[in-house]
């Protein structure tokens, strides 16, 4: 690892205010993307893949377990929602927004070019990733304790039941508020196999893409969209 990039992530780890990392090659593969490693094969063979993996279990686990104790008389179901909606793609590319993680996200040169550092679909892994490197770095409490502080905003959403909105209709509300205007939803690109695949969906509002957003469905890409063009316009 050369210099600057050691630099790079030591400020990282002041932006996130953890106390210390002890092994910053952990870091640095959580905030490698594949098409970094991919055109780097030779001298960066790793990316953050596996990481997201462990990290996404151990984010699921944390809130899970957060939102039981917290809310004895909750039924299942609605636990279930709940965690959904805190873990989903959207809060956390939001929280990663604020520390400008992007900035410190290892991509390559076509990620880079097509706006990738502020993508939402890889913030979300990144952070992922991240959890998953301080727990192998650190432990499960350093971990809980970074997951519940980074989320507390949305885990606070839940105490007001204002979880689980419907964007796409919050979004059709705010840009009809002064008058019908047509809202289109189209598909960017869809990536991955057949049987994972992710869609990119943008929402346009008069010829403009106001928002851009991922997931399984089509329908979970587009909540994503919405969601993505309320920030940007400040509704939410």
């Amino acid at each position: 690892m050369d210099t600057g990039r050691k630099k790079q992530l030591e400020k990282f780890i002041d932006v996130l205010g953890l106390s210390s990392f002890h092994n910053l090659l952990i870091l640095d593969q959580a905030l490698t993307h594949s098409s970094y490693a991919n055109e780097n094969k030779a001298k960066h063979g790793y990316y953050n893949e596996r990481l997201e993996f462990l990290g996404d279990a151990i984010l699921d686990l944390v809130v899970g377990e957060y939102l039981f104790l917290q809310y004895p008389h909750m039924p299942e179901g609605e636990l279930s929602k709940a965690r959904a909606s805190v873990v989903s793609e959207a809060p956390l590319a939001a929280v990663c927004a604020t520390f400008n993680m992007g900035d410190y996200i290892l991509l390559g040169k076509g990620e880079l070019a097509s706006g990738g550092r502020k993508r939402a679909s890889i913030l979300a892994d990144a952070f992922e990733a991240v959890v998953g490197a301080i727990y192998i770095d650190s432990s499960y409490e350093e971990a809980r304790k970074f997951i519940l502080h980074q989320l507390k905003d949305y885990l606070s959403l839940v105490a007001s039941g204002d979880y689980g909105k419907d964007y796409k209709t919050l979004f059709q509300e705010f840009v009809q508020r002064d008058g019908e205007q047509k809202i289109t939803y189209a598909l960017c690109r869809e990536e991955g196999p057949d049987h994972d695949k992710t869609f990119y969906m943008e929402v346009i509002v008069a010829g403009k893409v106001l928002g851009e957003g991922s997931g399984k469905t089509k329908k979970d890409a587009e909540q994503h969209a919405a969601h993505e063009a309320l920030k940007r316009l400040h509704a939410i």
